[in-house]
């Protein structure tokens, strides 16, 4: 497993992004994708409508636990769409982490990492 360098600084930057942004969730549990119809959603889906991604908000994978807590996020290469697209997981288990994997990996044309929420400050995280 990579480790990534985490920053608590980050983390409290896109507690805000998220908290304060408007969250539309659109998809339950079980439901099957619109457009690839073999994909089965693995947890609730939405999107902070406020906020500036590839497609119309950042998506935000919502599992059973506090969906106010910020778990991790999903960065995803896709060559279909030529597009780095970065993804919310709130109130994830490691188990609903594992099955959001696996929905955004069954597809040749996107592939993704996980940044799991850490808390600690390099010496680089500082402002001066």
């Amino acid at each position: 497993m990579a480790d990534y360098e985490n920053n608590a600084f980050f983390w409290q930057k896109i507690d805000t992004l998220f908290l304060s942004g408007n969250l539309q969730m659109t998809k339950k549990k079980g439901e099957v994708h619109p457009t690839f119809r073999n994909l089965i959603y693995p947890v609730d889906y939405g999107k902070l409508t406020d906020t500036k991604s590839a497609e119309d908000g950042v998506s935000v994978y919502a599992g059973s636990g506090d969906r106010s807590e910020i778990t991790a996020l999903v960065v995803a290469a896709d060559i279909l769409m030529k597009e780095l697209d970065v993804k919310i997981l709130v109130g994830c288990t490691d188990e609903e982490t594992d099955s959001v994997l696996r929905f955004l990996n069954q597809t040749d044309y996107q592939k993704t990492v996980l940044i799991r929420r850490g808390n600690t400050i390099p010496s680089w995280g500082f402002s001066e």
